[in-house]
């Protein structure tokens, strides 16, 4: 962990009511975020290959009949779609980290109070409390 990652748990918002952050509970969190990043990129390092493999195939599968062929499509889509699926969790993850870096992490994106220290540990890729969160939902 390089000096600009050893990011201060004093400077982190908490709700009324909750105590304030350790750097041991930050550093935990950083911990899982970042195991979960190098997990998420190895995913999609898999995901692509087996995709690119798939690709290749359908030029030897080329006298499949129609429901072979079409199975195979339905397959390749669905794989596309857990692939960008597993892009948007690793993107949401490095946001988390990035925030966590710039003292900025448990401030909800959208009415700028705290999250919530228990939400966060709950769920660390979240960047709004449960208010906006719900707003968001209603929409």
């Amino acid at each position: 962990m390089t000096a600009a990652q050893q990011s201060s748990a004093a400077g982190l918002p908490v709700r009324p009511g909750e105590d304030p952050w350790t750097d041991a509970e930050v550093a935990e969190i950083r911990a899982e975020l970042e195991d979960e990043a190098v997990a998420l990129r190895a995913e999609i390092g898999q995901a692509e290959s087996e995709i690119a493999d798939r690709i290749g195939d359908s030029v030897v599968a080329a006298g499949d009949d129609e429901a072979d062929a079409s199975s195979k499509v339905a397959q390749r889509e669905h794989d596309l779609a857990l692939t960008q699926n597993t892009r948007e969790l690793l993107i949401q993850t490095e946001h988390a980290l990035e925030r966590i870096d710039a003292g900025t992490y448990g401030v909800c994106e959208s009415c700028g109070k705290p999250i919530g220290k228990a939400r966060l540990q709950a769920f660390p890729r979240a960047t709004l409390c449960v208010q906006c969160k719900q707003k968001q939902e209603r929409r």
